[in-house]
């Protein structure tokens, strides 16, 4: 909302500093900063809220060392993140640009639905929460609303660009002029609607889904894995938020590497530089990363060791969906393994250990174990870890791939 209002006063009383609202630079730093104080200040009364109204989960007996010290801390601290998020990107983003109305919806849909199980968890006193077939239909509706929109609406194109200099030789193929310009040379554009996505490490980097599932059920697929990953990574998110400081601190890496991929796609220069994919209004994106990653940094100004407030899957599950669809917007899903692997080894390491079980039982009529607990951050727990050294190296395990990430920009 002051873009548009800034907007107005540079364009009609060239008013002293509202020009600099138009750079996405410092839209994005002021967002950083907004969200960053609001998670501070909103977060220390809200932990004050949730105390009085005795809003706590029960900490389940899982023979965990300080296991016992989490009893009776607040839950629901998600509220905090989702506020801190929202409020900066209605204040500093275009909110009428499609990608930022899809991930604000993303944001309250999902941040709603983990409410619901915290809601019913500490009020209703039922410790399983919202049945789990409830919470996979709000998940792939969260996906069928982000892959709908992605594949139908009309201002989500893929561009190819020429300079005004070889117009004539691409007469009637659809190519008009843009605001876009390198080095003050005016582009020309076509067009047109893909279902194309990034390939990491591979020099012809781009896939098309219809290449492979044809253009009649290219849309449908596309679909079909935007509601898997986003309800892959949403779980997994959720599984990751088993000990202080790991989900927020993880998401917040990841979050980095997303508004850097994300205005580096929305800019025609380095897009062209790095040869990647440029989304035209892709950048305004990293308004709304910035504020994703201020509220996850003040996030654990409360929520690291010893954790004054849990996020609840209020946040986990916001987090994991903001993460995927963020992904999934800027194309770069494929990418998910390796940005998202503290997620996918939580994940897996479940799956593993439950498969394992069920397999051993039926196999020699006793159930056994790969892990000492599943998710993984309990089987380092188990075996005497301090939770904060387990955060900490989770965290660098997070930084490294997200270095990797960055660099399958130009490493391919």
């Amino acid at each position: 909302m002051l873009y548009y209002l800034f907007e107005y006063l540079n364009k009609n009383y060239h008013f002293p500093g509202s020009g600099l609202f138009q750079f996405i630079s410092v839209r994005t730093g002021a967002a950083i900063i907004v969200s960053l104080l609001i998670s501070l200040v909103f977060g220390g009364k809200l932990i004050k809220m949730l105390h009085k109204l005795q809003v706590s989960e029960t900490v389940r007996k899982l023979g965990l060392q300080g296991e016992e010290a989490k009893q009776g801390t607040p839950t629901m601290g998600g509220l905090i993140i989702i506020a801190a998020i929202v409020i900066p990107t209605l204040l500093f983003a275009r909110i009428w640009n499609v990608y930022i109305i899809l991930m604000l919806f993303v944001t309250v849909w999902l941040g709603l639905i983990g409410f619901i199980d915290d809601y019913i968890k500490v009020f209703k006193k039922d410790k399983k929460g919202l049945a789990g077939k409830f919470k996979i239909i709000g998940q792939v509706v969260c996906g069928l609303v982000v892959g709908l929109t992605l594949y139908l609406h009309p201002s989500v194109v893929v561009k190819d660009f020429i300079p005004e200099s070889e117009l004539t030789e691409h007469v009637g193929e659809g190519f008009h002029k843009t605001e876009e310009s390198i080095d003050g040379k005016v582009l020309y554009a076509k067009e047109y609607k893909s279902t194309v996505t990034t390939i990491p490490f591979l020099k012809n980097h781009e896939l098309d889904y219809a290449d492979i599932f044809g253009s009649n059920w290219a849309g449908l697929i596309f679909v079909l894995i935007v509601i898997f990953i986003i309800t892959a990574v949403s779980n997994g998110a959720n599984i990751t938020d088993g000990i202080d400081g790991l989900a927020a601190g993880t998401s917040g890496i990841m979050g980095i590497t997303l508004a850097l991929i994300a205005y580096l796609t929305g800019n025609i220069v380095f897009s062209k530089y790095l040869n990647i994919m440029y989304i035209s209004h892709l950048s305004e994106l990293t308004i709304f990363a910035g504020a994703f990653v201020g509220a996850c940094v003040g996030f654990l100004w409360y929520n690291t060791y010893p954790a004054q407030v849990f996020m609840g899957d209020t946040g986990s599950l916001a987090l994991g969906g903001i993460i995927a669809a963020f992904a999934i917007i800027i194309k770069k899903e494929l990418l998910i393994p390796i940005l998202c692997g503290v997620f996918l080894a939580e994940n897996l390491s479940v799956m593993i250990q439950v498969a394992y079980f069920k397999y051993t039982k039926r196999r020699f009529g006793e159930g056994k174990r790969i892990f000492l607990m599943s998710p993984i951050h309990h089987h380092f727990q188990k075996k005497g870890y301090h939770e904060s050294k387990i955060v900490a190296r989770f965290w660098v395990v997070g930084i490294m791939l997200a270095l990797v990430t960055i660099l399958t920009l130009k490493v391919r």
